[in-house]
């Protein structure tokens, strides 16, 4: 149990989820292609790097903020650990406000750098379904990956941080495996399973982002809560709490 107050955990979520997105979709919005004079330079970091960039984020946010608030930096993640018994439900409307507004600020500061130089923000690495998906999957196609996916990630986290797990490794496996979830989605739905990071940069898009946002708030709570379901059923032990 955390022995910080609630400001402090709370301001751990707000930086968290700020580096997550400023980093991830940071990523994806300046670097994932590199354009001069309005030709691709071949320089860009492409679907690889934007996808190391979101789990270098949660990896290093882990290690940094993890011990003050356990590391959520994601609603999902809050509502998944809350069902399978890791976190308190009396603490979770203030986790996930947390999230929200720091993931808002980091598309804030993001979207100032994006405009910069003149261009337009577009799409603004937002999550979507057939027209608004990279690969123009179908919205069956984007709900069952971002539930099928959470619902992973959130077996990931709950074993990588039991107590029988290595010690100073849960933040290793965490990140690597959202590197991983973003390896498989990102041509699905730009890979969301954190609706507040989906939340953040929709509000700056120029596209009907905000109109398909309910299905990356929906899908990756579903997704986690069975998710957690299933680790406790399945594979949790006495000594995992």
């Amino acid at each position: 149990m955390s022995t910080y107050s609630t400001p402090k955990k709370l301001a751990a979520e707000f930086i968290g989820t700020f580096w997550l997105v400023l980093g991830g979709c940071g990523s994806a919005v300046l670097a994932a292609k590199f354009m001069a004079d309005g030709v691709d330079t071949g320089l860009g970091i492409g679907f690889l790097g934007v996808a190391l960039a979101f789990g270098l984020t949660v990896l290093t946010g882990a290690y940094a903020l993890g011990p003050i608030s356990g590391g959520h930096f994601n609603p999902a993640v809050s509502v998944g650990l809350a069902v399978g018994g890791r976190f308190s439900f009396a603490e979770l409307p203030g986790y996930v406000i947390a999230q929200v507004v720091g993931a808002i600020a980091a598309a804030a500061v993001l979207y100032v750098i994006a405009t910069g130089n003149g261009a337009s923000v577009g799409n603004f690495a937002t999550n979507g379904y057939g027209d608004l998906s990279p690969g123009k999957y179908s919205m069956v196609a984007a709900l069952v990956t971002e539930v099928v996916l959470t619902a992973v990630f959130l077996i990931v986290i709950l074993g990588a941080t039991a107590k029988r797990a290595a010690a100073g490794f849960g933040g290793l496996a965490i990140g690597l495996t959202l590197t991983l979830i973003h390896l498989i989605s990102i041509p699905v739905t730009n890979t969301s399973v954190n609706p507040a990071r989906s939340t953040g940069v929709a509000l700056f898009a120029e596209t009907p982002a905000l109109g398909q946002l309910w299905l990356f708030w929906v899908a990756p709570i579903v997704g986690a809560i069975i998710g957690a379901v299933i680790y406790k059923a399945l594979l949790a032990t006495a000594s995992d709490e």
